[in-house]
């Protein structure tokens, strides 16, 4: 045998004995806001895939995608992962599950706080899902229930109610939700899109003028220069307020109650298990919130309390509410803060 030849045999040969590398299954996360107000979620979905056996970096490459806030940066994001050869998307909350749902409609997802996936037309049915998309979703009219029994406990008294939005795929819904919760309880509710920050000026104004007595803000988060300004605008009204999302009461807002979402993370890193161990999203039933009944804690004056919740169901904490009280309120409302501290 010529060197030549034998020299191209031991090279044939030496990368026929090279072991195979691990294919390595690739995951979208795609989040409408911010990585530096986000990385927490990112961070609770990676640890719990670690525990399930998934690492990224080894068996996994999870290629995160933050949309900070534009809706319009969303195709343009899905295409690129679906491009890339994604195994599943995990898409937080409903603009971001919307999106990948246009984008593909086989392509699993795992959607994550999503209001009503079944009036959106992302799911048949929360038991039998039916499409390419299961996770978790928040019970909307449960969650609004819980923030008005709040707020009439701050204001016994309540009767009118501003309601503040921004035009949120499933806005519609949402609003008829707490229409009709409203309804229920005597409360009339004065609706207010307040979308850019003239319009949000003039939402204040419109509420102080037909004389609200307490205001919920039912979208978020938002940018940070948005959530800063309302929360301004809210102060300088002097009514007690309640917002959608933790954040708000963190930066200075009044109260919040709302899902752990670090916890639902956590829990989507199970639905991305089952789909890679071979489970079809069409079967795979959609949790909703359940019926939760809040347990206090002890805290710290002037620290955020925060209340527990468990599933009875499943028994087990299935998500956290932030409720934090600050000294904002007129001094008819002394009483009523009194009393809210002491029932929580």
């Amino acid at each position: 045998m010529k060197r030549r030849d034998f020299l191209l045999f031991a090279g044939v040969t030496a990368i026929a004995s090279k072991p195979a590398t691990a294919e390595i299954t690739r995951i979208g996360f795609i989040q409408s806001g911010s990585r530096q107000e986000n990385q927490r979620l990112l961070d609770a979905f990676g640890e719990n895939l670690s525990a399930l056996g998934w690492t990224d970096g080894n068996n996994i490459a999870v290629f995160d995608r933050w949309a900070e806030e534009r809706a319009d940066a969303l195709p343009a994001i899905m295409k690129e992962l679906i491009g890339s050869g994604v195994a599943v998307l995990v898409t937080a909350g409903t603009p971001a599950t919307l999106a990948a749902k246009r984008a593909s409609a086989t392509l699993p997802i795992i959607l994550v706080a999503v209001d009503d996936p079944v009036s959106l037309g992302v799911a048949e049915s929360l038991g039998q899902p039916g499409g390419n998309a299961t996770g978790l979703c928040l019970n909307s009219s449960e969650v609004i229930t819980e923030r008005l029994v709040l707020l009439r406990e701050l204001v016994p008294g309540l009767h009118r109610l501003a309601v503040i939005v921004r035009h949120d795929p499933g806005l519609d819904q949402k609003l008829q939700d707490i229409r009709n919760d409203a309804q229920q309880k005597g409360i009339e509710a004065l609706m207010l899109e307040a979308t850019t920050g003239k319009a949000l000026e003039l939402a204040f104004a419109r509420l102080r003028s037909d004389r609200c007595e307490a205001i919920y803000v039912a979208s978020g988060p938002l940018g940070p220069a948005k959530r800063a300004r309302i929360i301004a605008l809210a102060a300088e009204s002097r009514l007690p307020v309640i917002y959608s999302f933790g954040i708000f009461p963190a930066e200075g807002g009044l109260m919040s109650f709302a899902a752990d979402y670090g916890d639902l993370f956590r829990r989507a890193a199970g639905f991305v298990d089952r789909i890679l161990k071979g489970a079809k999203p069409a079967a795979v039933p959609i949790e909703p919130r359940a019926r939760q009944k809040p347990s206090p804690q002890p805290t710290r004056r002037g620290q955020p309390r925060q209340v527990q919740t468990t599933d009875r169901r499943e028994d087990r904490r299935t998500s956290l509410a932030f409720l934090t009280l600050q000294r904002q309120l007129l001094p008819r409302s002394a009483g009523c803060l009194k009393r809210l501290r002491e029932t929580l």
